[in-house]
């Protein structure tokens, strides 16, 4: 085989708005994701793939704001919902309302958003009971932990998962199951 036969360009083609379009459309379709997340996928796209030279003479390539602005307001991708979505997610994980706003955060929710999926105190309590169960922490370990290394190491991990120190603690210390459960669906006090 000649070396004329070849492709001389290796790779994938370059981008232009077109195709853009398209590589955003096949991402919204199968994921479901934030302003955020998209503009960073095509930014992505773009680097790695360049646009074409008719774009770049028309004004500097294609124009990402507006492609994900035209997707925000088609209902596309709505911040909102994936807020609530993740959020949901996460707290049937176990996770706690510190987590829960990290990750949103990391997502580029807009800070009026998490604030709207941030978790009530039963939903934070059930959050950590979830995650107690789970580890097998407090009432739920298969033998008490009443060695205080234990108990510290334990409250650590419900720490990192985001939930209050005041539910962990109520937690991990905490010899009755059934107690806690009632506690958990309490949205007022402690009781």
């Amino acid at each position: 085989m000649s070396d004329k036969r070849r492709n001389p360009q290796r790779g994938p083609h370059p981008l232009d708005p077109s195709r853009l379009e398209e590589l955003a459309l096949a991402y919204v379709a199968r994921f479901a994701t934030t302003q955020a997340k998209l503009r960073g996928y095509l930014q992505r796209k773009l680097r790695e793939r360049g646009w074409s030279e008719e774009a770049q003479s028309e004004g500097g390539g294609p124009d990402v704001e507006a492609l994900v602005e035209r997707y925000a307001q088609k209902g596309y991708v709505d911040d909102a919902s994936w807020a609530r979505m993740k959020a949901g997610s996460l707290l049937r994980r176990g996770y706690g309302a510190r987590r829960v706003g990290e990750a949103l955060g990391q997502a580029g929710v807009d800070e009026t958003l998490r604030a709207e999926a941030r978790p009530g105190i039963a939903e934070q309590r059930r959050a950590a009971l979830v995650l107690a169960r789970r580890r097998r922490f407090g009432p739920f370990a298969v033998q008490v932990a009443e060695d205080p290394k234990v108990q510290d190491r334990q409250l650590a991990a419900m720490l990192r998962a985001g939930h209050p120190l005041d539910i962990a603690r109520r937690i991990v210390e905490s010899e009755d199951a059934d107690a806690l459960e009632e506690w958990c669906e309490s949205e007022f006090g402690d009781y």
